[in-house]
């Protein structure tokens, strides 16, 4: 008992120590000097480096503004800045009719060429990933492709997918998935990266691996559990399932089914109406909120709200919280500048 006792304290020790790593580590991902608040030691922040990480680097090419030009080859994708009381709000547009969307190696690496540049652009608010064709979202892995490759070549090309949708899920503001049509396998999987989820009724999505005798690889093991609990994700990827809209709201894999309309862009309606909900926040307080439900869903509840308490911190020097006091004070609508 006296060895259990005496040994009680050193493992409080070693617990507070991690949960203080984690958290520093979450601050980390907030850039340079970010500080900790309370206990928590780190250097402190000063009011010109707020917005680091979140510009774009010195001498770096600017994306283009507006609507962007269209991406050259055989327009794969689309990336559109949109304008007037959509400003903040992007679009990327899946175009690869043909081959029912699926994920080819060219159009991962334009995926991972435009996210690349969406992360550090402080303009954007909010992002929404779409389909440009009717009736599909992603038919997943472009498997005429996968079947030209050798043994060798086929996990290389999984882990540069398993990336692209990783950079998706790590981007600083939110993401939107409009899913109008069929989101199977990689195309779910990307759905998964988004922070929210939305889909026609007439839509059918599903991890659908296991027909081919592998398994998910690019998230899906792990984001489908997270998104409606293990055992049901268990059964849907053993079955290889397909849901329709009804059935993916009624589990919880999406926020908000609705009726496809004549145009087959219902969800996207739909989402570009919750991004001109997010627009009017503060866009430090979005990045910030982002940061701190990721990394607190990952670890206890313990560390969680010392995360969030790190977070928090990161608001109050800002430029954005003393204009919101204001506003509201005077009674008017706030103009944040995301500083």
């Amino acid at each position: 008992m006296a060895v259990a006792a005496a040994a009680a304290p050193g493992a409080l020790g070693t617990l507070q120590a991690g949960r203080a790593r984690l958290v520093a580590a979450c601050c980390a991902r907030l850039g340079p000097r970010w500080r900790l608040p309370g206990s928590w030691t780190c250097s402190r922040v000063d009011s010109t480096i707020w917005a680091r990480g979140w510009t774009p680097a010195a001498g770096g090419a600017a994306w283009p503004r507006g609507y962007s030009a269209e991406v050259k080859t055989e327009d794969e994708l689309r990336v559109r800045y949109l304008e007037e009381e959509n400003r903040g709000i992007v679009v990327l547009g899946i175009n690869r009719a043909y081959a029912k969307n699926s994920l080819s190696k060219n159009l991962i690496k334009m995926l991972s060429k435009a996210v690349d540049a969406l992360k550090s652009d402080k303009k954007v608010r909010t992002i929404i990933v779409r389909s440009e064709v009717p009736g599909i979202f992603c038919a997943g892995a472009d498997l005429k492709e996968r079947a030209k490759m050798s043994s060798s070549e086929v996990g290389p090309f999984v882990s540069k997918i398993r990336a692209m949708i990783n950079e998706i899920a790590n981007l600083p503001v939110p993401t939107i998935a409009a899913i109008d049509g069929l989101a199977l396998g990689g195309g779910l999987e990307l759905a998964l990266a988004c922070d929210i989820r939305v889909a026609a009724s007439s839509a059918k999505m599903g991890l659908v691996e296991t027909k081919l005798a592998i398994i998910p690889g690019g998230g899906g093991t792990q984001r489908l559990p997270r998104a409606i609990g293990m055992s049901l994700a268990k059964e849907l990827i053993f079955s290889a399932r397909v849901l329709d809209g009804q059935e993916a709201k009624s589990v919880g894999l999406i926020s908000h089914v609705l009726e496809q309309n004549q145009e087959g862009d219902a969800a996207y309606r739909k989402a570009l109406d919750l991004a001109r909900e997010f627009l009017p926040q503060g866009p430090v307080a979005m990045r910030v909120a982002k940061l701190a439900i990721n990394q607190g869903m990952e670890v206890d509840l313990v560390t969680g709200l010392a995360i969030e308490e790190a977070c928090y911190a990161q608001t109050i020097p800002t430029k954005d919280r003393l204009e919101g006091l204001l506003a509201f004070k005077e009674k008017r609508t706030p103009r944040y500048k995301g500083e």
